[in-house]
């Protein structure tokens, strides 16, 4: 306890002074006493000499009225003027044992001071305790505290800590017996931040509070980020004479931390390489000609990036049932006829499971890959910590597999898989429309007559149930996804569209027209359609006849393409399907001049003149300055004749111009 007396020399203030639960300061003036009244905790006014306690106590009073004060005085005066200016309590000089009284009287003035609000003090209920136990209490909230807390002498040389709880203990693995006495800087190690250190070291020169983060040691050794709160403890005279600490463990935050940080770095990182990658693969995708040129092309992109050691592209070869390589880049010794895969194996392969799944697959662990370079010599298995499988996907077709060889796992992680497959479903989409350019740009095509008795197909299945006949009039390809197919029928066309209500991929069926016992049809395809499945691949019905649900279908394809694939991929999808004959065609060139040729070929000298006559003459235009009978009368024939002429005419013209 602090107590400030007041006294002219008294032998008094020895024998409170050998009391070692009280921290004695003593002065001889009362303007003294009033200047250091903050710092204590109860005020002794000896009276006598130079000290008039009842006028200091009541200048006492009038500053802070409930300071525990006890007056000592020899005086029966003094002590009833003492009582009536408010003292605590009061001491007579000549009493029995008076040192053993004064001493109780100043324990008793205190506890009875922290029963009671002050006015320097809010009123916490700990206070009732009495003084003793509120100390008492308070070393043991210190000692049990969930934060390591120390406190160093700054009187003494190198700061040693004086005091330790017991969760710095907990913290460190040191004990108490250990390390008071030293100063804390044997938590530091070799990884500890010099500037966190200097920036402590000149918070303590300076007697400052400061607030650090870094990284300590354990007895053990072992490392942990400790959070270190110093703060000064000022004496009665101002100056610093402690600094207390308080250590919290942070190493699972500023872990979180870091780990974030990793991570952003090489988000950042993923972000720069896939910018560089994605504008290569498309850079190559718009320039390339070929299909062999966008093959070689996004094989080279890939090794291209330092994450990438290989990279080979596989296309199904059905005359083996393999992934077959068709280009390859990279470092490794390795042939294209050594790089292919079984599509039939029992344990298939990875790039097998993504062919047949068309989903990209990742392999990262150790294992996996050292079985997969011990069925692969041609492979750098200690260079090798990842291998993806990347599906080439354009609709329901698969042209291929690109197989990527990664000498980091981190770089086949989530973020860089999303990239892989559009990197994936862009090549396969630019192999698409080099298919279907070929198809219409080659003079030589190929051309399937297939028969099929499959009930998959609607058309097999409304000629099997009506009985009717049905031939194909062409498709329209909406955006949409849906498809227009149009049918010829002999059939009720009433009974046929009802029939055509069964099916669920149909969405509607309409009559178009009806004369006689033909009638024209037209069905809304959803889902995935026979021709939009055909297109995907560049190839073309050229004509559909259905014959009490016998099909024959007739398709066109470039000279180059897979007919095994298109093979396959009918009778995968419509088993009862068989390719009766196929063959080899010149197709005739298609210049302006050629189609024009076509056109007036088929028109006859009239059909001509009267197209010829109504195109000129403005007979299209929306205003139409010119009627049929104007027209009839300058060919010399009737209107209906001209009519007839002239709608034959346009039929031609519009057959020719959608059978290109």
């Amino acid at each position: 306890m602090r107590v400030l007396a007041v006294s002219d020399g008294d032998e008094l203030l020895a024998a409170l002074d050998r009391r070692t639960t009280l921290a004695l300061t003593a002065v001889s003036e009362g303007s003294d006493a009033l200047s250091r009244l903050d710092d204590a905790d109860c005020v002794v006014l000896i009276d006598g000499g130079g000290v008039d306690a009842v006028a200091l106590l009541e200048r006492l009073r009038a500053s802070i009225p409930a300071l525990p004060v006890v007056v000592v005085a020899d005086d029966g005066t003094v002590a009833s003027d003492a009582v009536a200016a408010g003292v605590s309590e009061y001491v007579p000089k000549d009493a029995p044992d008076v040192d053993d009284r004064l001493y109780g009287r100043v324990i008793a003035a205190a506890d009875a001071a922290t029963s009671r609000p002050t006015d320097r003090n809010a009123r916490m209920p700990i206070e009732d305790l009495g003084l003793r136990e509120e100390l008492r209490l308070k070393e043991r909230a210190i000692d049990e505290a969930p934060v390591g807390i120390t406190i160093a002498d700054a009187d003494r040389p190198d700061e040693p800590m004086v005091y330790i709880n017991d969760a710095f203990e907990r913290l460190t693995g040191y004990s108490k017996e250990r390390v008071v006495g030293q100063n804390c800087r044997f938590l530091q190690g070799e990884d500890s931040d010099p500037e966190a250190v200097a920036a402590m070291r000149g918070a303590i020169d300076a007697g400052e509070q400061v607030s650090v983060e870094l990284l300590n040691y354990r007895k053990s050794g072992e490392p942990f980020w400790n959070r270190v709160d110093i703060a000064p403890v000022h004496g009665s005279d101002g100056s610093v004479s402690h600094f207390v600490g308080f250590q919290t463990d942070i190493t699972e935050r500023r872990e979180a931390e870091m780990q974030v940080e990793r991570e952003r770095r090489s988000l950042e990182h993923l972000l720069v390489r896939i910018d560089g990658l994605l504008r290569d693969v498309t850079r190559t995708l718009v320039g390339s000609g070929g299909r062999v040129e966008v093959e070689r092309g996004v094989c080279d992109s890939f090794v291209a990036v330092d994450t990438y050691e290989f990279a080979w592209l596989g296309v199904p070869d059905r005359s083996s049932d393999t992934l077959a390589a068709t280009a390859s880049a990279g470092e490794w010794a390795v042939s294209l006829d050594d790089l292919h895969v079984d599509l039939t194996a029992s344990d298939p392969p990875l790039a097998a499971t993504a062919y047949e799944t068309g989903e990209l697959r990742v392999v990262t662990d150790d294992a996996t890959l050292a079985a997969i370079a011990e069925d692969s010599p041609w492979m750098a298995a200690g260079a090798v910590h990842g291998i993806a499988a990347v599906p080439l996907v354009y609709g329901e077709t698969t042209y291929g597999v690109l197989s990527l060889y990664a000498t980091e796992e981190a770089a086949l992680n989530e973020h860089e898989r999303v990239v892989l497959e559009a990197i994936g479903r862009s090549t396969a989409t630019a192999l698409n429309a080099l298919e279907r350019g070929r198809m219409l740009a080659t003079d030589s095509v190929r051309q399937l007559d297939i028969e099929t008795t499959d009930g998959g197909l609607f058309f097999v299945e409304l000629s099997a149930q009506t009985g009717c006949s049905l031939t194909y009039n062409g498709s329209v390809y909406r955006d949409d996804g849906s498809v227009l197919m149009f049918f010829q029928s002999d059939g009720d066309a009433e009974a046929v569209l009802a029939a055509a209500e069964q099916y669920s991929h149909i969405a509607s069926g309409e009559l178009i027209h009806e004369h006689g016992r033909e009638a024209l049809l037209e069905f809304t395809v959803t889902d995935d359609s026979l021709p939009a499945t055909l297109a995907e691949r560049g190839v073309q019905i050229r004509a559909i006849a259905v014959d009490d649900g016998v099909a024959t279908i007739e398709l066109e394809l470039p000279s180059e393409g897979d007919v095994r694939a298109i093979a396959d991929l009918l009778s995968e999808r419509y088993p009862a399907t068989e390719i009766v004959a196929q063959r080899e065609r010149e197709r005739p060139p298609s210049t302006r001049q050629a189609f024009v040729g076509e056109v007036e070929e088929r028109l006859t000298e009239r059909q001509l003149t009267a197209l010829q006559k109504a195109y000129v003459s403005g007979f299209y235009e929306w205003d139409r300055p010119v009627t049929g009978d104007t027209l009839a009368e300058s060919m010399d024939i009737g209107r209906a004749t001209y009519h007839q002429h002239l709608r034959a005419a346009e039929r031609k013209l519009i057959g020719a111009f959608f059978e290109r």
